[in-house]
């Protein structure tokens, strides 16, 4: 049974309140009754004790369901609790998950928030730039407040043993969505207020939108039906709708549908290995479209998103996990359309291997380029990608090996190219891959110019791929795996090193430290391995690696 309940709005806030009332009652859930059906072995003592306030005598429960006998009750009867006398105790929201730099605020100043921290009453969570969080209320209703956006949890209490949960919020920037679980009693409440109009519905997937700084308020529909109040009238919105708010205090405009999800281009779409490539057709009247990733047995735990005027998108980095691909299109007026769906798994696998050869962005003048990358320690082979595209949706080249080394048995046609390398597990599932390495193939004589920007005779040059919150490095290469007698021990502000060749050749192992600002450091990268030949050995040029650290 569905209730619908009208909340009444503070002289003192602003007329055009939101407020996303989610229950149906057309009078106060305080007038309503709360029904339990008798269990074996029920008596009205105990019950009384485990759901009645302190101050309301089980005797009161007697006289309102007419009991002759309170301590023999047949099972099956109904019994009706006022909500009134119920026990109210405070429900904690739960937070499940954070991405980006999320703030809290509460009567003990202002922090970061974390997963897992229970928020009481009254606290405050504004989430930044490419920054999501979702929270968990007491009855497995969930919420997902998304980058640039404010809610303070007015409201958060739970009616005993019985279920129901009263959910109050208020959506004071930004966006959000919620699954809502239905309601198990006339007391169940979840309630979003925003500076729009007023959604109500009990057990749904919806969006709202809070329309402040220049954006359009809006209520989106996916599942269920929304109750929407805004300027004195009043809208029910099915799936698939969208309920614009109101302008300039005039009544919200006719329910439209929302824009249809847009078709993915099995050609052109790649989710595993990483990077994923995202690819869709466009859809009619779209301005743009909102990409996202997020767990698939959790949707609202968001992972990545990014809007884009664009009908494909890359992502290059995803925890591992099963996860879901979600595409939407934007309209003209802001209103965010139907999901496309796709399920994928990403794997825990092995590190992307060290690269020695072709540097990034050399010319090679061999019809048949040779490449060369080290072995990462456990790993069964590698798998070797050349493409003309960064994407590498139509690789020229797809090598497995359990080589280090490998020769392109056919020519290569002058022009640019892409190659990159994974690491295949025990199983031979490729890990992810490393970054993308660009080189151009060329028929013309090199510019001697060039070759200034090679190390000197008898260097050897490693490079890696850069770490945003380690400024320092530590680099340490050794002949022992342990690296019990470093050759290499040195600190660098950058993410190069040149080091004087050893005269002898053989297999020496990499590995690198990131250290912070704050002098933290972080752990070792996996040791990893090359081999010296021996003309490097004798100083018959310079060699340049490039370490991709993950």
């Amino acid at each position: 049974m569905t209730f619908s309940l009208h909340r009444l709005v503070n002289p003192g806030t602003r007329p055009w309140l939101l407020a996303a009332l989610l229950l149906f009652t057309p009078i106060a859930a305080q007038a309503q009754d709360w029904n339990y059906r008798v269990r074996p072995g029920d008596n009205l003592w105990d019950l009384g004790a485990r759901y009645l306030k302190a101050d309301v005598a089980w005797q009161r429960l007697q006289a309102h369901n007419h009991v002759d006998d309170p301590y023999r009750l047949p099972p099956g009867r109904q019994l009706r609790f006022p909500i009134a006398w119920l026990r109210v105790s405070p429900a904690p929201a739960r937070v499940l998950a954070v991405r980006g730099p999320v703030q809290l605020s509460d009567a003990s100043g202002s922090r970061p928030l974390q997963k897992d921290m229970l928020l009481p009453i009254g606290s405050t969570v504004q989430t930044g730039a490419d920054a999501s969080v979702t929270l968990r209320f007491a009855d497995d209703s969930r919420l997902q407040l998304r980058e640039n956006s404010q809610l303070q949890l007015d409201q958060l209490s739970s009616y005993g043993a019985t279920g129901m949960v009263d959910t109050r919020l208020r959506l004071q920037r930004g966006r959000s969505s919620s699954r809502v679980t239905p309601a198990r009693g006339p007391a169940s409440r979840y309630i979003i207020t925003a500076p729009t109009a007023t959604s109500s519905v009990r057990g749904t997937l919806f969006r709202v939108s809070a329309g402040v700084q220049g954006e359009v308020a809006a209520t989106e529909v996916m599942e269920g039906k929304v109750q929407v109040d805004a300027s004195g009238s009043r809208q029910l919105v099915g799936p698939g709708y969208a309920s614009l708010g109101p302008t300039n205090g005039q009544s919200p405009p006719a329910l439209q549908a929302l824009m249809p999800a847009p078709r993915l281009r099995e050609e052109r779409l790649q989710l595993q290995p990483l990077p994923l490539q995202a690819a869709w057709e466009p859809v009619a009247g779209a301005v743009g479209y909102r990409v996202e990733v997020v767990q698939s047995g959790a949707p609202e735990v968001l992972l990545f998103a990014q809007e884009t005027s664009a009908t494909e998108l890359r992502v290059d980095q995803l925890p591992a996990g099963e996860l879901r691909l979600l595409v939407r299109a934007i309209a003209a007026d802001g209103a965010e359309g139907l999901d496309a769906e796709r399920d994928f798994s990403v794997p825990d696998g092995l590190p992307a291997p060290v690269t020695l050869a072709p540097r990034h962005g050399q010319i090679v003048l061999q019809p048949q380029p040779r490449f060369e990358w080290a072995k990462v320690i456990g790993a069964s082979g590698s798998v070797l990608q050349v493409a003309t595209d960064a994407g590498f949706l139509h690789p020229v080249i797809e090598q497995h090996t359990t080589a280090t080394r490998w020769r392109a048995p056919t020519e290569l046609a002058p022009g640019a190219y892409f190659w990159r390398v994974a690491s295949l597990d025990a199983s031979g599932q490729p890990g992810p891959y490393g970054q993308a390495l660009q080189l151009q193939r060329s028929d013309d004589p090199s510019d001697p110019a060039l070759q200034q920007l090679q190390p000197g005779k008898g260097m050897l040059t490693l490079r890696w791929q850069t770490d945003d919150s380690s400024p320092r490095y530590r680099v340490q290469v050794a002949r022992a795996q342990d690296f019990s007698n470093p050759l290499v021990d040195s600190l660098v502000d950058s993410p190069e090193l040149t080091f004087k060749q050893p005269w002898r050749g053989g297999r020496l192992y990499i590995r690198i430290q990131g250290i912070a600002d704050d002098g933290y450091a972080s752990p070792f990268s996996p040791a990893q391995q090359i081999q010296l030949r021996c003309r490097l050995c004798y100083g018959a040029g310079a060699g340049a690696l490039l370490l991709l650290v993950l």
